[in-house]
């Protein structure tokens, strides 16, 4: 079994991060140098994905705009003799076979899966969530290796605290091995009394052709729209699922703190800004340590009787 094909969700409005998203499509908003979608399109490629189809809606032209071609610029950098800066340009270009096709109408994660029936065809084929960033080992090849050991849909999953875990989809499962489990169902933004386990699945699928099937029939579950989990839910029932406990941190491009520490962690990471990044955050620890500090003892002076005294307090005379 071979997995060629890739689907990459990107029709959502971004609601989480607007106003910036009211013109740009959040899988555009840079991490350093390249947009999100970058860095999703290259964990693809790197498991060995070959075709791949993002899925959008009206007003993300940009999508389309970053993986083509730009004669102009490309022409502009050639006559500076830019030549490092151009290949950079053309590399987005000639990543992958990449494809584009409209959500129509936004009727939820399963309803833009099953856009891309006509896409995937009778293969089995990988799902990437568009917010989702993984630094690590490729995840979707992680998922891959599993689902051909076990010629079945794979999941990706992590623990997530209790406390987060009805922000996602909680897995009942067996284990079948270290890190690999067999599940049994999937609930979707489960209240406390209906938690499986604090495994959570984190926008990384492996599925097989008959979840066409399955989601044309599945009714608008949680918040009226047709979900992705409800599909897996009926596909464990009806035939099997195995999830992968995967090797690499996964960042949350769709909300503002982890926009931010995703775009710190990779910044870091990055040889010609890293030496600049770590001085700069080096001042500013120091300027928010001092002035807590400041805080602090202006309190004790303001408010004598609500610290303990000792020698070295100033704030009384003793």
């Amino acid at each position: 079994m071979k997995i060629k094909k890739a689907v990459i969700p990107a029709a959502g409005f971004g609601t989480r991060m607007l106003p910036a998203t009211k013109s740009i499509p959040k899988e555009m908003l840079p991490i350093v140098d390249k947009p999100a979608i970058h860095y999703i399109v290259q964990e693809a490629i790197d498991s060995g994905i070959e075709d791949i189809l993002i899925i959008t809606n009206r007003g993300k032209h940009a999508l389309e705009d970053y993986f083509d071609y730009t004669p102009e610029l490309e022409q502009s950098l050639m006559g500076a003799n830019k030549q490092e800066t151009l290949d950079r340009v053309r590399h987005t270009a000639e990543m992958a076979n990449i494809n584009f096709v409209r959500q129509k109408e936004i009727k939820g994660l399963g309803h833009a899966v099953w856009s891309a029936k006509s896409f995937v065809g009778n293969e089995p084929f990988a799902v990437l969530l568009g917010d989702d960033i993984m630094l690590g080992k490729p995840v979707i090849k992680q998922l891959v290796d599993a689902a051909v050991k076990y010629e079945t849909s794979a999941v990706g999953v992590q623990e997530v605290s209790l406390e987060d875990i009805s922000k996602y989809c909680s897995i009942k499962y067996s284990e079948l091995e270290d890190k690999i489990f067999k599940v049994a169902d999937v609930v979707e933004k489960p209240t406390p009394d209906k938690v499986y386990s604090q495994y959570a699945i984190l926008g990384r699928y492996v599925l097989m052709p008959e979840i066409f099937e399955i989601l044309e029939k599945t009714p608008p579950g949680h918040g009226g729209e047709i979900q992705l989990t409800d599909g897996l839910a009926t596909l464990c029932k009806n035939g099997s699922m195995v999830a992968v406990d995967f090797d690499a941190r996964r960042y949350d491009t769709g909300n503002l703190p982890g926009y931010l520490e995703t775009v710190i962690e990779y910044a870091l990471r990055d040889q010609s800004i890293e030496t600049w990044l770590k001085q700069f955050m080096t001042e500013k620890v120091r300027e928010f340590m001092m002035s807590d500090y400041i805080s602090r003892r202006q309190d004790e002076i303001n408010n004598p009787s609500d610290h303990e005294h000792d020698e070295s307090c100033g704030c009384c005379g003793h």
